[in-house]
């Protein structure tokens, strides 16, 4: 009909149109990462601080210190207050039958002790002169064992005091222990071996067995080289020494 009018052809010159067909199955592009702003950075430093002072304030719990009260407790709430209260009272015998065997072993070493009658010079074959003066009626310390002594050390000639625990507490050492306490010697070491609690020796010590050819210094007090010794000695107690 468009040639029989002599019209152009307006509709076949038209372009064709491609029909794109959009398949399901294909995946659209992930979105781009969000840039980070700036306030970002400060929300986290903010949050960082505020976890730091809550661990800074974070109290911090006290140590429990065990007894043997749980004991007791555990003991009540299953067996009733009578385990507990039978505990408690083993405990307290414990106590109790301690101090009496130490009131006995005191009253025991007070009995036995006597005072000498005639005093004797004893010379030992290492050169120690003693005197017994009161016999004790306690033990004898062994190696190990806590003695408690008094003791009066002259130097024999000039008279000179070097150690004095009468007007002071009296003196504490473990036997066998090393280096000695201030104005103890081999000599006193070896005379305690053979006294007993309650006993009380005046002890002439050599030089070989005090403090040698190099003598002593005790700041306040020096003893010469080659001095011999003379000591009052008296031990007070003799015990167990505590682990």
């Amino acid at each position: 009909m468009a040639t029989f009018f002599n019209f152009p052809p307006v509709f076949s010159a038209l372009p064709s149109r491609t029909h794109h067909h959009i398949h399901s199955s294909q995946t659209p592009p992930p979105p781009p990462p969000p840039q980070p702003s700036s306030t970002t950075g400060n929300d986290n430093q903010e949050i960082l601080q505020v976890s730091t002072k809550s661990q800074q304030q974070k109290p911090i719990k006290p140590t429990k210190i065990e007894s043997t009260d749980w004991i007791a407790t555990s003991l009540t709430r299953r067996f009733g207050i009578g385990a507990g209260l039978a505990w408690v009272g083993f405990l307290a015998f414990g106590v109790i039958s301690e101090q009496i065997k130490t009131r006995f072993e005191v009253s025991q070493q007070q009995a036995n002790t006597r005072t000498v009658d005639k005093e004797q010079e004893v010379l030992l074959p290492n050169g120690i002169r003693y005197t017994e003066l009161k016999v004790g009626g306690g033990a004898s310390p062994k190696p190990g064992d806590l003695v408690v002594i008094e003791i009066v050390g002259r130097v024999e000639g000039s008279g000179q005091v070097f150690v004095d625990t009468t007007e002071k507490k009296p003196l504490a050492l473990v036997m066998g222990s090393r280096p000695y306490s201030k104005g103890l010697c081999e000599g006193i070491e070896y005379v305690l071996r053979t006294m007993k609690a309650g006993g009380k020796r005046r002890v002439i010590v050599p030089p070989s067995l005090g403090f040698g050819e190099s003598g002593a210094d005790f700041g306040t007090t020096e003893i010469p080289p080659l001095a011999t010794l003379d000591y009052i000695v008296e031990v007070e107690r003799v015990s167990i020494a505590p682990a």
